[in-house]
């Protein structure tokens, strides 16, 4: 039995989950709106304060699909009452962000700055030149933009340069010796 699909999600005070046909669960909260189809073999329902998710057999198939849809709609759940972040590092001489309107300019050492647009429901700050912080309530959203920015100049292993993520640790590599 999935333990993850098994365990109830607890829906706070001033949060609303709609079950509509087809599995398509809409959750409004404080922050906003989310709306997701999820397969439509689950089984979802609302019991007083709780979400419960159940499948209807024990196919391979449906053992995976479990789990995952009561996490979807667990990170939807927490993405309307809380919010996603990710944090992001610039390292490097001369490598800087700033942010004008929805637009984040990044000089990453290339000959031209790379001009990036916040998507529809995602939030870029900039602290200071070196540090991004990617906001919104779409957990899948959130990663995926932090991921595009780093992926703009990822980290290299010789001096870290580059994007990376708050908690991530480059693994540092000994560059070339001299011949003697």
């Amino acid at each position: 039995m999935s333990r993850i699909g098994r365990m109830p999600i607890a829906v706070p005070a001033g949060v609303t989950v709609d079950i509509a046909e087809n599995n398509k669960v809409t959750v409004k909260g404080p922050k906003g709106t989310l709306e997701r189809v999820l397969p439509s073999e689950m089984i979802i329902k609302l019991e007083g304060a709780e979400v419960i998710v159940s499948r209807p057999n024990d196919l391979k198939r449906m053992k995976a699909l479990h789990g995952l849809t009561r996490t979807l709609i667990h990170n939807m759940v927490v993405g309307v009452t809380e919010g996603y972040q990710k944090v992001l590092e610039i390292n490097g001489v001369g490598y800087r962000a700033a942010k004008s309107g929805k637009e984040l300019t990044l000089n990453l050492g290339y000959s031209h700055p790379v001009i990036m647009t916040d998507p529809e429901g995602i939030e870029t700050v900039c602290e200071g030149q070196n540090k991004i912080i990617v906001k919104g309530i779409d957990k899948e959203k959130v990663g995926q933009f932090a991921a595009e920015i780093r992926e703009k100049r990822g980290p290299e292993p010789y001096k870290g340069k580059g994007i990376k993520y708050d908690y991530e640790v480059i693994r540092r590599k000994v560059g070339k010796t001299g011949k003697k």
